[in-house]
């Protein structure tokens, strides 16, 4: 597996949108800024959530999304997907982002990023995209993308390479977290990084839960 890639795009908030949902407004529609783009701890410039319950702060400051998996997508729906679709900030290719180790450290220009939490999938997703079914497929394929928490502020541009430059020894993936098929490797987990958010934390009670009920 290669510890090297690059950024295709960096987006942000194009417009918000109104939705039928209960927050009744969305920043979901990202876009590829022309330049590089200033990250700080709460994420980048010109960019922001509506939904500040469920989205944004410290832990998802950063939300990156692999070019391989978006051309699985589009080959399945038949479109193209560009850059910021998923509304992601980080539109990535040479990188497994959905299989990025937690906690790991991402390099990219002079900002330093830390993998923090799969995306789940929500309503607003839903309505954006305007599949059938498409919160139950998106989270099937498991393919979520990663949030990240900013370690070092710094910019960032299209073009930029982007290194790994620590994995924990752990080994326990974005998609673990969000598919949460070994109880066993979640608590190591949780063991291993004091720095969880409590969102992931409480995905990683949901997944105890469902496994006691089915040995019961």
């Amino acid at each position: 597996m290669s510890d090297t890639g690059q950024v295709l795009a960096v987006c942000v908030v194009h417009a918000e949108l109104e939705v039928k949902t209960r927050v009744g407004r969305t920043a979901i529609d990202k876009r590829p800024a022309p330049h590089r783009v200033p990250v700080r701890a709460l994420g980048l410039d010109g960019d922001h959530v509506c939904d500040t319950k469920n989205h944004g702060g410290v832990h998802q400051a950063v939300y990156a999304y692999a070019e391989e998996d978006a051309r699985t997508w589009g080959a399945e729906l038949g479109r193209e997907l560009p850059a910021g679709w998923f509304g992601e900030n980080l539109r990535i290719s040479g990188l497994p982002v959905s299989d990025a180790v937690i906690g790991a450290h991402w390099a990219i220009g002079d900002t330093l990023l830390e993998v923090s939490a799969p995306r789940v999938p929500c309503a607003t997703f839903q309505q954006w995209s305007g599949e059938p079914q498409w919160v139950k497929r998106f989270t099937l394929q498991a393919d979520t993308g990663a949030y990240f928490r900013v370690l070092t502020e710094g910019s960032i541009g299209a073009g930029d390479e982007v290194r790994i430059v620590h994995t924990p020894a752990h080994g326990i993936t974005v998609r673990e977290v969000f598919t949460g098929t070994d109880p066993a490797a979640l608590d190591r987990l949780l063991d291993a990084e004091p720095t969880l958010s409590d969102d992931v934390r409480m995905q990683i009670e949901r997944h105890r839960r469902r496994h006691a009920s089915v040995r019961a």
